[in-house]
């Protein structure tokens, strides 16, 4: 059975057991540059607003530093990576189910109407998306059931150098698997027209739903070493900030064992914050954004 029928077939929690070698994709995925080919960057280009462990001289980034965050976050991942992989399954089914919950009944997520959202994958052992992804489909067709139609867009890796796109779907059959079993939006739906490129929309994305490997309640988010999210996420705030959009909600699903302690996650200026987070244990707004719209 192909990794689409596999999907179609599959409800809840298992929705997405088919992509069995996706792990191998992350973890081949690059680091943000070696050191030795790491440009000094001017503070201007990176984010002034998130904690960084980084100190600056002369209104640059050392990229000597920046090696030595790079080490501790491999540590914090391989860490993280070791406990979710001996988390017990009824323990990870729970949280699964509460966590989507938690953002099904939320006054933000009924509220937003243009929505990007990842596919979550079994094997990366990511907190489960596929309540939350059929919600959105639905919403996309169904009439008169006093919700608020709304659109879903999801990522794309484009190449190995950090470059990701978000497509928009209608349904499940506009996703394909990618070379490794993946599942990505086709570049043309299955009418045959081409998928929305969330960048060229005529309307703001309100809401970001994003994976990570662990997350600080300050707004800390570890990634899995691409930089695809965070690269992307600083292209988008640019355009809304160009386009004078509000800015989206950038809300992370955690597993519990995937929160840290404060300044546990090494920062740098290109690392992206969430401005909130969503564990089995609630919601937690961290930024004026998330506070605010969560009233």
């Amino acid at each position: 059975m192909s990794a689409i029928a596999s999907y179609q077939n599959c409800s809840g929690q298992g929705m997405f057991r088919h992509c069995k070698t996706t792990a191998r994709l992350i973890r081949n995925a690059k680091e943000i540059a070696p050191v030795t080919h790491l440009p000094t960057t001017p503070l201007s280009a990176v984010s002034s607003n998130v904690r960084t462990n980084i100190v600056m001289k002369n209104d640059v980034v050392d990229p000597h530093q920046l090696e030595a965050i790079f080490q501790k976050k491999r540590s914090l991942r391989s860490k993280i990576r070791k406990e979710l992989k001996n988390m017990d399954p009824i323990q990870r089914s729970q949280e699964d189910t509460a966590i989507q919950d938690i953002v099904l009944e939320s006054s933000w997520f009924k509220a937003s109407r243009n929505i990007c959202a990842y596919i979550s994958c079994a094997s990366l052992r990511e907190v489960d998306t596929s309540r939350i992804v059929s919600d959105i489909l639905s919403n996309q067709t169904d009439e008169g059931n006093g919700q608020m139609r709304k659109k879903l867009y999801v990522p794309r890796v484009e190449d190995k150098n950090s470059n990701m796109r978000m497509l928009k779907i209608s349904a499940v059959k506009d996703l394909v698997a990618n070379s490794m079993n993946i599942l990505e939006p086709s570049l043309l739906d299955s009418d045959g027209n081409q998928c929305e490129d969330v960048m060229q929309a005529s309307e703001p994305v309100d809401l970001f739903i994003l994976p990570g490997l662990a997350f600080e309640r300050s707004g800390g988010r570890l990634g899995r070493g691409g930089g695809y999210y965070d690269v992307f996420l600083k292209k988008y705030q640019k355009l809304a900030q160009e386009q004078k959009w509000k800015q989206p909600l950038l809300v992370a699903l955690s597993y519990s064992l995937q929160v840290v302690d404060e300044e546990s996650i090494p920062v740098t200026p290109y690392d992206v914050p969430v401005d909130a987070l969503v564990s089995p244990r609630g919601f937690i707004p961290i930024s004026p954004v998330a506070i605010e719209r969560c009233d």
